[in-house]
């Protein structure tokens, strides 16, 4: 699981979105799906759950948008955008499995 970093800020509209780090003072610019990306990112959803919703939502096949949105993950971990974390526990379902 990936979470956006503390030190970063970032918009989001109809023509893609920017990313500001606020630790070394860069600015990247994103196109529309990048920024939809990050905007998963911020909401919390896993990369098999974002790739599911790319692949959806662009209509594109699963194994392009993993490829895809595997990348693109990587890309913003090195550079120190996104970091790793757990997913939070919140509970069980009716077989006992974590959710």
């Amino acid at each position: 699981m990936h979470k956006i970093s503390d030190a970063v800020r970032s918009t989001h509209g109809p023509d893609g979105g920017t990313i500001l780090d606020i630790r070394r003072d860069q600015i990247f610019n994103l196109n529309f799906v990048g920024s939809t990306i990050v905007e998963f990112l911020k909401s919390g959803l896993s990369e098999l759950e974002i790739v599911d919703r790319v692949s959806h939502d662009f209509a594109i096949s699963r194994d392009i948008a993993e490829a895809d949105v595997r990348e693109f993950i990587q890309v913003l971990r090195q550079l120190r955008l996104v970091e790793e974390c757990q997913r939070q526990v919140t509970g069980t379902d009716r077989f006992g499995v974590p959710v």
